[in-house]
């Protein structure tokens, strides 16, 4: 499932390494590879619901399928296998990252940071363009990046 090129082959053998605080840039700087993992994550999630909808189905009719719906009762225990591990490897490359997956419906991940010397977090869901809110770990409260913590952080070039 992996959907973008940018991830590598056996990124999953590498060592566990948590990161530390991250600021605004790196947080910006990491969401191509973020948005890629946590799409893959949303998407074998809703594939693994799916497949066990219909493996429930077929399992419940078991005695009365055909052999085409016997064959396919048989397949799916291989595709469940397969989306889980997909779903599992992704998990533990955003855990790498240091990112943390707290919305799994919504794909929404906090990059830990401190702010006033407080645990926080930037957040980001699946579908938004940009890192653009933050909260304390502590609370749910989602704020809008301030405009002056923008500093120094690389600007977007617009084509023309």
């Amino acid at each position: 499932m992996n959907s973008s090129p940018k991830r590598t082959a056996g990124s999953n053998e590498k060592a566990h390494r948590k990161q530390g605080p991250v600021d605004l840039s790196t947080a910006r700087q990491m969401l191509p590879l973020v948005r890629s993992i946590v799409a893959d994550i949303v998407d074998s999630k809703k594939n693994l619901l799916d497949l066990a909808t219909e493996q429930e189905k077929l399992d419940r009719n078991r005695r009365q399928l055909e052999w085409s719906a016997r064959d396919r009762r048989y397949s799916l225990r291989e595709e469940v296998a397969k989306a889980e591990q997909n779903y599992g490897s992704a998990l533990t490359e955003l855990d790498q990252l240091g990112v943390s997956l707290v919305d799994l419906t919504n794909g929404r991940v906090d990059f830990p940071t401190r702010i006033n010397g407080r645990s926080a977090a930037f957040s980001w869901q699946l579908g938004e363009e940009a890192v653009a809110h933050w909260r304390y770990t502590e609370e749910e409260q989602l704020r809008p990046i301030p405009k002056d913590w923008e500093q120094g952080t690389p600007l977007r070039l617009r084509s023309n």
